[in-house]
C-alpha cells in the first residue's frame, strides 16, 4: 500500500524525472501531470486538479528554466511565467488543505556580490544578477510566500530547498537554452566527433560554479519527504565545495576522451564571479551529495550518448 499520493510539478523536467526515477518513489503513489494534462500558468486549472485529486504532499519542481543566453533572451516570460506557476501551485495547495510542500528554489536569488559561501539568511539583501534577474525574483516571491503560510499556520509545512547547479540525466544538451555542464558534455561530444582541435568557452573560465547530480538532489528531497518537521524554512542543498568553468572543461574532455585545447571569447557575459552555497544548514540536517563529478560527468554523459546523441 502506498505510503500517500505525491505530487511533483515539473515531474517531466530534470529535477522531477530524477525524483520520479529514485528508488523511494516506487512507495508513493505518483502524480506528475504534464504541461498538456495541467497547464500550471492557470490557476482555476491548478485550483481543480487539487480538489479532484487531492494530494497529501506538494512537490514543487515546475519552472521555465535555461541557461544565460535563454535568460538574457526572454527575461519577460522567465518573470512572468514562473510568478504565475509558483503562486498557482504554492496557493492551490494551500486553498486545498495540503499540509506540506516542498518548494525547490534556485541559488539565483542571493545577491550577486553576496559573500561566498552564501548563507540563506543573506537573501534580499543585495542587488541580484542581471542575467538571470526575473527569475531570480520569481523564486524569490515564492520561497516568500511559504514563508508567509508558515507565519500565518503553524500546522502548514511548506518550507524551500534551494539547490546549487544541477546537472544529470534528463537534462536538456542544447546550447542555446542548457546549464553550463550539460552543454560543455555536447560542446566537447561534438569537437570529438567532428575532429574539431579547439571548443570555446564564455569568458576567462575562472568564474566559479558548484554543480551537484540532479540524483544527489532527488535523494535529498526524499530525506525532506520523509521528515518536513526537522527541515528548515529554508536550506541550501550543495557540496559546499566549487570548482572553476576551465575545471569543468577540462573535466568533461578526460571523461570523453578529447584532447584538443580551448579557447576563451572575453567578449561573452559570464554571471558571477562565483556562487557556492553554505552547507552548514543542510549538515545539521544530516545530508550530503554523495556522487563525485568525475562519476556524475561519465554517468550524464552516457544518459547524452543514449537519448541525444545522433
Amino acid at each position: 500500500m502506498a505510503l500517500g499520493r505525491l505530487l511533483i510539478t515539473g515531474g517531466g523536467g530534470m529535477v522531477g524525472s530524477n525524483i520520479r526515477a529514485h528508488g523511494v518513489a516506487g512507495e508513493w503513489e505518483i502524480l506528475a501531470p504534464r504541461s498538456a494534462e495541467l497547464d500550471l500558468t492557470d490557476a482555476a486549472a491548478v485550483d481543480a486538479y487539487f480538489v479532484s485529486n487531492k494530494p497529501d504532499i506538494v512537490v514543487h519542481a515546475a519552472g521555465r528554466v535555461g541557461g544565460i543566453q535563454a535568460n538574457m533572451a526572454h527575461p519577460v516570460a522567465f518573470l512572468e511565467e514562473n510568478i504565475a506557476i509558483g503562486r498557482n501551485v504554492i496557493m492551490g495547495a494551500r486553498k486545498a488543505g495540503v499540509g506540506t510542500l516542498i518548494n525547490l528554489a534556485s541559488t539565483c536569488m542571493y545577491p550577486r556580490k553576496g559573500e561566498s559561501p552564501l548563507r540563506e539568511e543573506t537573501i534580499l539583501t543585495g542587488q541580484l544578477e542581471p542575467t538571470n534577474e526575473g527569475y531570480a525574483i520569481a523564486k524569490i516571491m515564492a520561497m516568500k510566500l511559504c514563508d508567509y503560510i508558515r507565519a500565518e499556520d503553524a500546522n502548514a509545512q511548506y518550507k524551500t530547498l534551494i539547490p546549487c547547479n544541477l546537472y544529470g540525466p534528463y537534462d536538456k544538451f542544447d546550447p542555446k537554452n542548457s546549464h553550463l555542464l550539460p552543454a560543455i558534455i555536447r560542446k566537447v561530444d561534438d569537437a570529438m566527433k567532428s575532429g574539431s582541435d579547439t571548443v570555446e568557452i564564455w569568458g576567462d573560465g575562472t568564474a566559479r560554479r558548484e554543480f551537484m547530480y540532479a540524483p544527489d538532489l532527488a535523494d535529498a528531497v526524499w530525506k525532506a519527504v520523509s521528515n518536513i518537521g526537522a527541515l528548515p524554512g529554508a536550506m541550501n542543498v550543495g557540496l559546499g565545495h566549487d570548482h572553476a568553468i576551465n575545471d569543468y572543461y577540462a573535466a568533461v574532455a578526460e571523461v570523453i576522451g578529447w584532447k584538443g585545447t580551448f579557447t576563451h571569447d572575453l567578449s561573452r557575459p559570464v554571471g558571477m564571479k562565483q556562487k557556492l552555497c553554505s552547507t552548514q544548514r543542510q549538515t545539521a540536517w544530516g545530508w550530503h551529495a554523495p556522487t563525485s563529478l568525475k562519476t556524475g560527468i561519465a554517468q550524464t554523459y552516457q544518459f547524452y550518448l543514449e537519448h541525444h546523441a545522433t
